[in-house]
């Protein structure tokens, strides 16, 4: 009930509601996009994953907690990226058991193939909902998003049964910031954006792709924001969605 409450209260707040979230990167540009959520007075949620960073640490390591404490306190919402930023591969079925082929992209494994088992994928979604607690002392919503987006039907029923529920994005919301920059030139990303999103579309960036050269945040970040508000639309986290808003408020 009260979930549906804010809802409710949201949507007569605006009845043109986008959903715009970060996954973890490089966190390059983390504090260049904090600076322009401040000053645009918008919130978004963000997936955490323990990446490499440019400053040769991770997304989740201390360096970074008062960078995520600052976040919490402004009342953004939180969901898991996996601990290692696993790309999930392929399924894998035996004796009535599943397990998934998985690729990390971080952390002691990066980029070797592994297999995790029902128990080991929920322990690879929990582990960054309890750094987000160690770091800012507030839980993480029961939301989670997929690296690469990369799913099945297996994996969504293994993390559901653990508490999880996944998140994807719109078509219109893939803003880009992951492609090649000679190809994709920021100034193209932005006018596809302003032209494609509509009203209830969640929205993916990244604090940080290491192949892009030409940065995406906040070159196209904040002239996004403001088109899109001079267009109407307003922002919200994945807490006031129809969809995920159970899951985003309810604590892991």
């Amino acid at each position: 009930m009260v979930a549906l409450a804010l809802v409710c209260a949201a949507a007569s707040a605006c009845d043109k509601p986008v959903y715009l979230t970060f996954d973890t990167g490089h966190m390059g540009v983390a504090p260049l996009v904090a600076e322009v959520l401040n000053r645009q007075q918008v919130k978004a949620t963000f997936f955490l994953a323990n990446e490499r960073t440019l400053g040769g640490g991770s997304s989740l390591d201390d360096a970074w907690a008062a960078w995520w404490k600052a976040r919490a306190a402004e009342g953004h919402a939180f969901g898991s990226h996996t601990w290692d930023h696993d790309v999930w591969r392929g399924d894998e079925r035996s004796g009535g058991e599943v397990a998934f082929r998985m690729r990390p992209t971080t952390g002691p494994a990066a980029f070797k193939p592994r297999r995790l088992d029902t128990a080991g994928y929920c322990q690879a979604l929990e582990r960054p909902a309890r750094r987000f607690e160690a770091m800012t002392g507030q839980k993480m919503g029961a939301i989670f998003r997929a690296p690469g987006g990369k799913t099945s039907a297996a994996l969504l029923e293994a993390a559901a049964g653990c508490g999880w529920t996944h998140v994807g994005w719109a078509p219109a919301g893939f803003l880009g910031d992951e492609l090649p920059s000679e190809r994709f030139p920021n100034a193209t990303l932005l006018a596809q954006a302003l032209r494609d999103i509509r009203t209830g579309d969640v929205l993916l960036a990244h604090l940080g792709i290491w192949s892009r050269k030409e940065a995406w945040a906040p070159a196209v970040l904040e002239p996004l924001i403001a088109g899109l508000k001079q267009r109407g639309f307003c922002f919200a986290t994945l807490r006031e969605h129809p969809q995920f808003a159970l899951a985003a408020q309810k604590p892991k």
